[in-house]
């Protein structure tokens, strides 16, 4: 075996450091950024927010005498006692007290002012450097935590007005505990029972089921109706109980209990057999199940979904122009603290030198992330003026090549600017890769982008004859005569995207 020296010559690329982390915090989203910048101010020493307040940037030593300031100020108020100082909060409890029904302080606490300062957080996300609500805000508390009140607290405030005795308010509340996103009751009594009685022997776990039993009659009762369900059929079949009695409430109670499946395939002569009713008495059986939720949870679930906070911001400008700028609550207000940047100041290749130039490197990529998005925010708007003036209906085929090309960017970067961002414009707030999407050839010999056509379908259906629904070929055909050429299968696939169903469902009793 011989061995010898060889010289070869290539070239590749050597990502460093400080261009890896531009490259990342490029794909972040603002949720994502903030953490990150949560990470990195906890790490490096030389990185601080900008504070918000009149206070200047002062060493250790300074804040070390603002905190005892303040907590002679604490102490003072102590001093003044609790008819004082405590008695506003004193009367922010509820009539009944936490303890009664096994509830924590802490829930009781959440419900006075600790909701207020929830709102200004849910608005302005960690981290922002923006200014907190108005004080001089003139909206209802009550109205602000409604939008973050999740359903479980709902249905907790509801409680003392049952004046129900403890045990039984204790197994309600466990109840309202094991309820899913819905507002149903997924898992059955005796699981639940299981679950809050490992140990109990057999006659201590019926007794337990049969307060559960009681305690589900009792939660049926709140508000949203049909809360508690545990099941499609029972969750209507709770809200059409509340209403007037009439033949077609007594009908609609009936298709809930056993031909729910028929009524979902519009199978009219099943149903007609089934129940022995006219067709004019099934419709307005069928009119008063449409009326009914689903899902009584719904609207304290999308309240507690994640608040999108847009990173720009489109707004009109004289003469019909659109002016597109940052969103400022989203962008981390950091600086360098001169007073440690000082102290390493000459010492060249040490340590601290070196956690200097990485927050310096990271307040910079943080600029150029948000100046990136910018600059592809203001290209997109150049290309698609005609949506923010007529809507989605005149969205133009648009593509990510198109944009890096204008740019001078890679279409990788385009990607990364586009995905978890989003914009809020006058129609909407929008993810930034909604305004891309492919082109269908016309008869003119254009291209007509999908988005349009989607739109377009949504329109058709919407106009349509509820008792002769547009089938897929038809819609393909309307399509065709305003010169959109577009098969049956990528009308069906467009119409599933907008979650619209088939035309046999669509079809009316």
């Amino acid at each position: 075996m011989r061995t010898s020296l060889q010289f070869r010559l290539s070239q590749h690329l050597a990502l460093t450091p400080q261009l890896q982390q531009s490259i990342r915090l490029l794909q972040l989203s603002t949720l994502e950024l903030h953490q990150e910048v949560g990470q990195m101010l906890e790490q490096n020493p030389f990185l601080e927010p900008e504070a918000d307040d009149d206070l200047p940037s002062a060493p250790a030593l300074d804040r070390a005498v603002v905190s005892d300031r303040q907590r002679e100020r604490d102490q003072d108020a102590e001093a003044a006692g609790p008819g004082e100082a405590g008695a506003e909060g004193a009367e922010a409890l509820p009539e009944l007290g936490a303890g009664e029904f096994g509830a924590t302080e802490r829930d009781d606490w959440a419900n006075g002012t600790e909701g207020d300062d929830f709102d200004g957080i849910r608005d302005l996300p960690a981290l922002a450097g923006g200014a907190r609500a108005d004080a001089d805000d003139d909206t209802d508390p009550a109205e602000r935590r409604a939008g973050v009140e999740s359903l479980a607290e709902y249905l907790r405030g509801q409680l003392p007005g049952l004046r129900l005795p403890r045990e039984d308010a204790a197994a309600v509340l466990a109840l309202i505990e094991s309820l899913d996103e819905r507002g149903y009751l997924a898992d059955p009594l005796e699981e639940i029972a299981q679950a809050l009685g490992p140990d109990l022997d057999e006659d201590a776990l019926d007794d337990l089921c049969s307060r559960l039993r009681c305690a589900l009659h009792w939660l049926q009762r709140l508000d949203p109706p049909g809360v508690g369900a545990r099941s499609l059929s029972e969750c209507l079949s709770l809200q059409l109980r509340g209403g007037p009695d009439s033949p077609a409430r007594t009908l609609a109670l009936t298709v809930c209990a056993a031909h729910l499946e028929l009524l979902a395939r519009r199978d009219v002569k099943k149903l007609v057999a089934a129940t022995g009713a006219p067709e004019a008495l099934l419709r307005e059986a069928q009119a008063l199940i449409a009326a009914c939720e689903p899902q009584p949870g719904r609207a304290w679930a999308d309240a507690e979904s994640l608040v999108i906070v847009p990173d720009v911001v489109v707004q009109r400008s004289g003469r019909g122009g659109l002016k597109v700028a940052l969103n400022p609550d989203v962008m981390p207000r950091l600086r360098i603290n001169d007073v440690y940047a000082a102290a390493v100041r000459g010492q060249r290749g040490g340590p601290m030198s070196a956690r200097l130039q990485e927050a310096r490197w990271f307040m910079k990529n943080i600029q150029q992330r948000f100046d990136t998005i910018l600059r592809v925010s203001q290209a997109i708007v150049e290309r698609q003026k005609a949506f923010f003036t007529h809507g989605e209906i005149a969205m133009k085929p648009l593509v990510l090549r198109e944009i890096a090309d204008e740019l001078g960017l890679h279409e990788s970067t385009i990607s990364r600017v586009t995905t978890a961002k989003y914009m809020a414009t006058p129609q909407g707030t929008y993810e930034l890769k909604y305004f891309f999407g492919s082109g269908l050839a016309t008869e003119a010999g254009g291209n007509a982008s999908s988005t349009a056509v989607r739109a377009l379908i949504r329109q058709m259906v919407a106009a349509e004859d509820a008792r002769r629904p547009l089938s897929d070929s038809t819609l393909s055909q309307m399509l065709e005569e305003q010169g959109i050429q577009v098969a049956r299968r990528t009308v069906a696939k467009y119409r599933e995207a907008l979650k619209i169903a088939p035309a046999n469902l669509r079809k009316a009793l």
